[in-house]
């Protein structure tokens, strides 16, 4: 455990204050004569990419003052080990880059080169000599503690009075005990859909009900420039204080989040909200349209310059030599004329991610181009031989990929049995709200379009899913995939096949006594599963949860599904208990609010466990003292759905905190966990044919 640091009173005080929040964006007192209305933010960039290095940068934007000769902003730090709060062995100075000027506001970069050593470090920074903020950098043999989250905002339709606590308090409470190195957003850090709200240009576009007109409405100077200045202040808002505005003045104030930001060095990828509700999953003709299009590019731009902290204009933004983490396309997009990126970054030691770009390239039918996962794939390859001490590879997706399939909601919501209703609803004789404001297709269609189980991804989903399996598995890497979108916690499964009726089994050369013992090996050797896949969703740490019909309906729709003939895939029943510790009937789904940690065993609460000389093998479960008992009840144990896994000091401890009660400002959160243990072993995985793919393996 660590010595505690952080100001935890001051934080649960603010949780408090924001749940009655102004209904205009506040403006902070001035920072050494700096008038800050964004920042700081940390960006991981990279570790142990040649020797001990650690590289990052901080964000500030600065609002020019009526003089126009305000001070520099200039950043300077101590460092030193992280138990020592009061003192480090090394001060200095981050370069700073003016990287992005507009409307008077000012945008700083600070290049943070710093190096590894045997114990984690504390970097202690302030602006111009005032403001001490801090964040933490692991020891050279360590690997970070990691933090996933996603929907990071509310949707327009949500009133944020029902949700008076911030999340955010219980990430800072838990980074207080157990340092966070690194913070994953997997999409929608920012919810953009309000431009539908403040944007004239948008309106004139969304509201033209002839539909050769709309076609052909064109984007102008002053379109770019209505978009512009809705995303740039709409992004100092909520990342410089957390504030947000809604339909009818609603408003909410999640102050915690820009402390989160300063403090903990963040990774992004994109997802749909961050630059339009839905964006990629309509019809291409919809989005081709040259207004649609430019919602599209105007969002890049701004998520570049505050999520990545470059500009498009600058060099580093497409130069893999200036920037080594990105993993860059040959072309652009469809609709966004921006090359994919998606990016590498070595978590410490035994840890890498790769998130993966699945907005820039998106269609209707496609989310990434097949030449782009060759370059991702072939950069892994790379990365992972240069590094064979990485033992466990975080794939970030947006959307979760080990999820129910909703095919035959698809097929009802596009049939022509609706068709009439459809009509009506444009009409707004029946509701309004059943058909989307852009082209009046349904308007759940383009949610289901996103996923990647729907008819039109499930190809590309499952060779994907084909590659991931292969490389996983020949590299002896474990591999395990986050994701948020959905708005509920669930943990998706692809594992080895536990085969029945062994002694009819059509797998040829199978005879029953091998059938047997590899069922014994899927269940007792967990580990030595080359195709065991986790895809730990986790989602909304902000947004409100789908209702309870939604997770009933998912948990329903939840079996076993055969990958292939030698792997199935499943959600994990990981949810034996509600919140409070009372027992629950949906034990794969739990729609409430939640964030997620990943953390090395020999780093977590178990490292004292580890010296023992007998292994603890654990059921995924609650980890309240009261629900444990009920993993260990009949018919949990041991079976294709109830698995042991092993805690070995390599283990990726992976832990949902899902939120109690939305007014509980101490955030008491409940705990669901599972252990993820690496391959032990590489190898070279046969894959029968795989529905969808079977052309393409010929």
């Amino acid at each position: 455990m660590y010595t505690s640091s952080l100001p935890l009173q001051e934080y649960r005080e603010l949780n408090e204050k924001s749940a009655s929040p102004p209904k205009q964006l506040p403006i902070a007192d001035l920072v050494a004569g700096l008038d800050i209305r964004c920042g700081p933010i940390v960006k991981l960039c990279g570790t142990l990419e040649s020797g001990p290095n650690y590289r990052a940068t901080i964000m500030l934007v600065v609002k020019e003052s009526e003089e126009k000769n305000g001070p520099t902003p200039k950043v300077t730090y101590n460092i030193g080990a992280s138990t020592n709060a009061g003192t480090s062995a090394n001060s200095g100075e981050f370069p700073g880059t003016e990287y992005h000027v507009e409307d008077g506001f000012h945008f700083w970069r600070f290049d943070v080169n710093l190096s590894l050593i045997d114990v984690e470090q504390r970097v202690q920074y302030y602006i111009n000599g005032e403001g001490k903020f801090q964040f933490f950098i692991p020891a050279i043999e360590e690997s970070m503690n990691v933090v996933s989250y996603s929907c990071n905002g509310f949707s327009l339709g949500v009133d944020p009075k029902d949700f008076k606590s911030q999340l955010w308090y219980d990430v800072l409470q838990n980074h207080d005990v157990q340092h966070y190195h690194v913070m994953l957003g997997g999409g929608d850090q920012i919810y953009a859909d309000s431009i539908k709200l403040h944007s004239k240009e948008l309106e004139k576009w969304m509201t033209e009900k002839n539909p050769m007109k709309k076609r052909h409405m064109i984007a102008t100077e002053d379109t770019v420039r209505d978009f512009s200045t809705y995303y740039l202040n709409h992004y100092m808002a909520w990342f410089g204080k957390g504030f947000w505005e809604g339909k009818d003045g609603k408003t909410t104030l999640q102050s915690l989040y820009p402390v989160a930001m300063s403090t903990i060095p963040s990774v992004n990828i994109f997802d749909d909200h961050d630059i339009i509700d839905g964006f990629g999953s309509y019809h291409d003709s919809t989005m081709g349209q040259s207004i649609f299009k430019t919602v599209g590019n105007v969002a890049y731009k701004y998520y570049m310059l505050f999520q990545h902290h470059m500009s498009p204009e600058e060099k580093v933004h497409n130069s893999i030599e200036a920037e080594p983490s990105w993993i860059l396309s040959k072309g652009n997009g469809p609709f966004m004329q921006q090359k994919n990126h998606s990016n590498y970054i070595r978590l410490g030691k035994e840890i890498s991610m790769v998130g993966i770009d699945c907005r820039t390239e998106r269609k209707l039918k496609e989310i990434v181009k097949t030449s782009t996962y060759d370059i991702i794939f072939k950069r892994l390859e790379q990365e992972i031989k240069k590094a064979p001490d990485v033992k466990h590879l975080l794939v970030m997706l947006g959307v979760p990929i080990l999820y129910p399939r909703l095919v035959w909601l698809e097929w009802l919501l596009t049939s022509s049995i609706l068709r009439p209703v459809r009509a009506l609803a444009e009409r707004g004789v029946v509701n309004k709200g059943l058909v989307n404001e852009f082209d009046g297709g349904v308007e759940v269609l383009d949610d289901l379009n996103d996923h990647w189980c729907s008819k039109n991804h499930k190809k590309e989903r499952n060779l994907l899913l084909k590659r991931l399996l292969e490389f996983g598995a020949s590299h002896g890497v474990r591999i395990t995939i986050l994701s948020g979108d959905v708005h509920l916690a669930c943990i998706g499964r692809l594992k080895s096949k536990v085969h029945h009726h062994l002694h009819t089994h059509a797998l040829k050369n199978q005879d029953p006594e091998e059938l047997e013992q590899h069922n014994v090996d899927v269940l007792q050797n967990p580990h030595q599963d080359p195709r065991l896949i986790f895809n730990v969703t986790s989602s909304a740490i902000i947004n409100t949860p789908p209702p309870d019909a939604m997770a009933t309906l998912l948990n329903k729709r939840a079996g076993i599904h055969h990958y292939n003939k030698v792997t199935d895939e499943d959600i994990l029943p990981i949810f034996l208990t509600n919140t409070d510790g009372s027992k629950r009937v949906n034990h794969q789904f739990l729609n409430k609010r939640n964030w997620s940690d990943l953390i090395i065993a020999k780093q977590s609460k178990y490292a004292d466990k580890l010296s023992s000389e007998k292994t603890e093998w654990k059921l995924p479960g609650p980890q309240r003292e009261e629900a444990k008992a009920l993993l260990e009840e009949k018919g949990r144990v041991l079976n294709e759905r109830h698995v042991k896994y092993p805690l070995f000091e390599d283990s990726l401890v992976t832990t949902i905190h899902v939120e109690d009660k939305t007014d509980d400002f101490d955030c008491n959160s409940a705990l669901y966990e599972v252990l993820i243990p690496k391959i032990v072993g590489k190898y070279k995985i046969d894959n029968p044919g795989i529905k969808h793919l079977l052309e393409h393996e010929k």
